[in-house]
């Protein structure tokens, strides 16, 4: 009995390690298949949909009606961070790609990043910077739901004149990927309290690797041509996270919301569901193979920014003012 509670001690405490590391880990995943392509090209990009289909349902596990009542009793702060999230991040896109002037393929991809809800990762990344951690759930639970109708119809809005954009097939596989695994997860939570309760602990870590995975496959299936237009695409989804952070703090400053809830939206803002981004390129664009390429990229630098953020900006201030 005491060596099993010593594996599962060791087990928490690798999992903490993963969840802590996960932007070195993404980071150190995309050099490696750059360089050796091989590592991942094995795996077939089809596998994408399913790998975010377990990181919804993890996150389906870890809702609370309470969280759901967060949006019901705080509208106004879930409206504001929503309506940012999905105004800021696709012009952005749209801005970026023509101000760079990116081929249409990269300019595609883009845009589908800026169009994608926030990322399941800004929740833990807003608790690393002393935000509003309620606020920042209850946003993006939210903007996950809005995004089966808004994200296509941006989608078309933003690269409708570029390619033709499927928005009842993108909003088909938003349904499937994203929002059947959350129900799923709602329904085991509720009618599995204590197997859930039990997982709970480790879906950080595995959320990680899953992630980690989705950027090995997408890059090594695009390393040739990544390695051809790699800087410029590296520049445009670093300044679309860096612009999306604090255009979501500033945001949050103007309208005067308190210090933890602009912490929230900044993040909320800055940090997209990249993931399904890759996933909706693969599926509705594999004509344009380079429109996954942002989508990956995005994955491996906003967790990198965010945690550099978080640790190094927003909670240094928090203990500054306390």
């Amino acid at each position: 009995m005491l060596h099993l509670y010593f594996i599962i001690c060791r087990m928490k405490h690798l999992c903490d390690f993963i969840a802590r590391w996960m932007g070195l880990m993404v980071l150190l995943v995309a050099v490696v298949s750059v360089l050796v392509p091989d590592s991942f090209i094995w795996i077939d990009t089809w596998t994408i949909n399913p790998m975010l289909g377990i990181i919804m349902f993890g996150m389906g596990l870890t809702l609370s009606p309470h969280d759901f009542r967060i949006v019901l009793s705080r509208p106004k702060d879930i409206f504001i961070g929503c309506l940012a999230q999905f105004t800021v991040m696709p012009l952005l896109a749209w801005l970026l790609s023509w101000v760079f002037s990116l081929p249409k393929e990269l300019a595609l991809g883009v845009i589908l990043v800026g169009c994608c809800p926030g990322g399941t990762a800004s929740n833990v990344i807003t608790y690393l910077a002393k935000g509003d951690l309620a606020l920042s759930v209850g946003m993006t639970a939210t903007s996950t739901l809005l995004a089966p109708l808004l994200t296509p119809l941006l989608v078309w809005l933003m690269a409708g004149t570029m390619v033709d954009v499927d928005t009842l097939g993108m909003l088909q596989s938003i349904v499937y990927v994203v929002i059947a695994p959350i129900v799923i997860g709602l329904f085991c939570q509720r009618f599995f309290p204590r197997m859930t309760k039990y997982i709970t602990p480790y879906l950080p870590a595995l959320s990680s690797i899953v992630i980690a995975m989705v950027v090995g496959i997408v890059v090594s299936h695009n390393a040739g041509r990544l390695m051809i237009g790699g800087l410029l695409v590296v520049i445009v989804v670093m300044a679309h996270n860096l612009l999306g952070l604090s255009i979501g703090y500033l945001v949050g400053r103007l309208l005067q919301l308190s210090k933890p809830k602009c912490v929230a939206l900044s993040i909320e803002v800055g940090m997209q569901n990249s993931g399904l981004a890759s996933s909706l390129a693969v599926l509705h664009f594999a004509a344009y193979p380079l429109a996954s390429i942002p989508g990956a990229l995005f994955s491996v630098w906003h967790n990198i920014s965010g945690a550099l953020v978080a640790r190094g900006i927003f909670a240094s201030k928090a203990r500054d003012e306390e």
